[in-house]
């Protein structure tokens, strides 16, 4: 497995978000993390990266995420976080090119080989064409196809991204995930990734994880719609889960 999760536990402050947690995220697969406000998905992430204090257990490709120097994290597992990046001086090909750091030598020296892999990242995110172009002169989703496109130049087996899809319309939302989606099948990837896009998550992931304070449940897409867990997840917030649409309402709509 690529993730594993070993009764993990997490708390904010004195307040528990998950107690003794177990999961697994197989290669070649992608998962979207989904729960309420505030219940733990970016400490989850942050927790899998080694960014974030954790009780328990969290392997990465067999091995304790403990005992993974840096460098060895670096080449195992990268993460996309949810802030808007704009970076005015950088050309998308050198920020791509950041991707490649744990391989590099000490002064960062990039080789042939580096270049190769960078320009099929961006290849794959369909953004081959904006080699030379900077970052303030790209739409909000096209930034964000580049720093996955970062992520994939690093080269790792497991990639994490919070909440990709935050600030892109609905369009983009499907974009990015169906991409997402190809890059798990073909690249053979384990993604895990937040959003709070429920039709996203059912439709086009093949497995859901849902944080239910202080439990997490990770079901194949098709599970969790037949589980009634989402539909528990909503209760008493005026909200109603529609399992035929995939999607939440207010009662009563």
């Amino acid at each position: 497995m690529s993730i594993l999760l070993k009764e993990i536990s997490l708390r904010y402050g004195q307040r528990i978000l998950l107690e003794k947690a177990s999961a697994t995220f197989p290669q070649a697969t992608l998962t979207a993390l989904i729960g309420r406000n505030g219940t733990g998905k970016s400490t989850l992430l942050r927790a899998i990266a080694g960014l974030g204090p954790a009780e328990g257990g969290i392997e990465l490709c067999g091995r304790s995420l403990a005992s993974l120097p840096a460098r060895e994290r670096a080449s195992t597992l990268a993460f996309v976080t949810t802030d808007k990046i704009r970076i005015a001086d950088l050309a998308c090909e050198e920020v791509v090119a950041l991707g490649r750091a744990p391989y590099t030598d000490w002064i960062g020296h990039i080789r042939q080989e580096d270049r190769t892999i960078v320009e099929r990242a961006l290849q794959l995110v369909g953004l081959e064409g904006f080699a030379r172009k900077t970052m303030d002169r790209m739409s909000d989703g096209e930034c964000q196809r580049v720093m996955i496109a970062r992520a994939l130049a690093q080269d790792t087996p497991v990639i994490l991204l919070d909440e990709p899809t935050a600030f892109l319309d609905l369009p983009n939302r499907y974009a990015l995930a169906l991409l997402l989606r190809k890059l798990a099948r073909e690249e053979r990837k384990c993604i895990l990734f937040s959003t709070h896009d429920l039709d996203i998550a059912l439709s086009l992931c093949d497995s859901v994880a849902l944080i239910d304070t202080p439990h997490l449940h990770h079901l194949p897409a098709g599970e969790m719609v037949r589980s009634g867990l989402i539909e528990r997840l909503f209760a008493g917030e005026g909200l109603c889960f529609d399992p035929r649409l995939r999607s939440v309402r207010m009662r009563g709509e």
